[in-house]
């Protein structure tokens, strides 16, 4: 990548804006959390795996753990008993949601033109596109 050189950021290192972006935000589940905290506002644990019904317990500890480590989300932990802990976006999250509205709009653009009935649905079945 031209021009990009090796830079540090957050305990993170990458050569390019968009690299470290992508670590931050990337993979399976992140965008997903991301989208329902900004459109739906702050939600519970149990709230949030209801939201998502196909990632484990696990990864989405995992993945909340992460957010908000990069501070990208906000934990709230209540003096209660049981514990009552809620997670909301946090100014950066906030940041985030114009980008995550167009993937949105991206994927509903997608899906209109090569709906799941079409050749080019049924020929890139098996990639990992989605």
């Amino acid at each position: 990548m031209s021009g990009c050189g090796l830079k540090h950021c957050a305990g993170r290192t990458y050569y390019c804006s968009v690299e470290l972006t992508i670590q931050l935000i990337g993979g399976k589940w992140k965008p997903i959390i991301l989208y329902h905290l900004g459109t739906r506002g702050t939600h519970r644990f149990g709230e949030l795996r209801r939201t998502i019904p196909n990632i484990t317990q696990k990864m989405l500890t995992q993945q909340l753990r992460e957010l908000e480590k990069d501070g990208i989300i906000e934990r709230k932990v209540y003096p209660e008993v049981p514990p009552k802990v809620e997670y909301s976006l946090s100014t950066t999250g906030h940041s985030l949601m114009p980008i995550l509205k167009q993937l949105c709009q991206w994927g509903k653009d997608y899906e209109k033109h090569f709906g799941a009935d079409s050749p080019a649905a049924e020929q890139n079945g098996s990639s990992s596109a989605a």
